[in-house]
């Protein structure tokens, strides 16, 4: 079903659909920092901005343009010529140029035949091009969108020149098996790269991401920590591990992840989850003494993905569930290797500490030892 070597680029959106996650906004400081950790990253394209929300924008927008990353410089613009004017003004070196296709969008948002539409669209793509940018044509709402229509958008977005057409999950209503679907169709049907662009609402958007990658989209768009409007969009993270574990991409640095997660969670206010995949604080962390006691003989018995890959290291955290083995190796790299006896009742304590809601930290790991040692437990 999967392609051995997927053929993939990221664009990263988080300092643009990151930063509409409702309450957040990033000072250009902290948008630049992080611009620079997506390039430390290896991140294909950043789409910096929305250069015409305001004139701030806009600078920032043209400050990352000119740090010299690595990285593809994009940005967001409508179909509009105040839009593209704009995005040429920033420097970027392409535009993510977007209408909504779906009928219920265009009625509602436009109020005009969707022949009309996709008419003005063309227009700012030709614009656009005389700007020199390279055009990404975007199609909102395309998981919603009549499916002929979709392609004749799709079609006439090539025909003008656009390098690359964007479907977008706008309300993340696609299940991965209908992202296969209709991903499969529009890669064998349209000659321009596909790009992938999807929210979290029903929890989908890495899944979805990945899938459409598997079904042949070239582009793949990603915030970090997975922010973004509502639930949020596909997680960088999360995909860039997948691609590597599953799809033969190995040319990303993933070792700055956990800085880059911690970065943007400061920058936005949001908190990452503990138990979030492949950043949080507990993802490699274990306490079940079955499992302990198997990866200290091989690690992989309970880590698929290998700490080190992603910059983190794995702990051996005691509670409840710990065992003997566990709290033994424990205890002796703490440099106190203790008898059999002192074992048991150090692992009747924690256990019964640990039943009162008592957190295991390292002041009371500390504590314990010395009151077994004295033999006071």
């Amino acid at each position: 079903m999967f392609p051995e070597r997927w053929n993939v680029e990221i664009c990263d959106v988080t300092l643009r659909d990151g930063e509409q996650t409702p309450g957040i906004s990033f000072t250009c400081d902290e948008k630049m920092k992080i611009a620079g950790m997506l390039d430390q990253v290896g991140v294909d394209v950043i789409e910096a901005g929305f250069p015409t929300v305001s004139p701030e924008e806009k600078r920032c927008v043209t400050a990352i343009s000119r740090m010299d990353l690595d990285a593809r410089i994009c940005c967001l613009a409508r179909a509009r010529p105040e839009d593209v004017e704009a995005a040429a003004a920033a420097e970027v070196d392409m535009v993510s140029l977007f209408i909504a296709t779906s009928d219920l969008h265009i009625k509602h948002k436009y109020k005009k035949p969707r022949e009309v539409v996709l008419a003005g669209a063309l227009d700012m793509i030709d614009l656009a091009r005389d700007h020199g940018l390279a055009v990404r044509f975007a199609a909102e709402d395309a998981s919603r969108t009549d499916p002929a229509f979709l392609k004749e958008v799709y079609r006439a977005g090539g025909d003008h020149g656009a390098d690359l057409v964007s479907f977008a999950d706008t309300v993340g209503c696609l299940t991965p098996l209908e992202m296969y679907a209709v991903m499969s169709d529009l890669c064998s049907t349209v000659s321009v790269p596909l790009c992938a662009h999807c929210h979290n609402d029903m929890g989908c958007a890495t899944a979805n991401t990945i899938t459409a990658a598997a079904a042949g989209a070239f582009q793949l768009h990603t915030t970090v920590n997975g922010i973004g409007e509502r639930a949020g969009n596909a997680s960088l993270e999360e995909v860039l591990v997948l691609l590597n574990l599953k799809g033969g991409v190995v040319r990303y640095d993933l070792s700055h992840l956990g800085e880059l997660s911690a970065q943007v969670s400061t920058s936005s206010g949001l908190p990452v989850p503990r138990n979030k995949p492949v950043v949080g604080d507990l993802v490699f962390s274990h306490e079940s003494g079955i499992h302990i006691a198997a990866m200290l003989e091989d690690p992989a018995t309970y880590e698929y993905l290998p700490p080190a890959l992603v910059g983190r290291e794995r702990q051996f955290i005691l509670g409840k569930h710990s065992g003997t083995k566990a709290l033994r190796y424990i205890t002796a790299s703490l440099g106190h290797p203790l008898t059999d006896p002192q074992i048991a009742r150090m692992l009747t304590l924690i256990k019964e500490r640990s039943e009162h809601k008592c957190s295991i930290t390292p002041t009371v790991l500390k504590e314990l030892i010395h009151l077994v040692e004295e033999g006071r437990g």
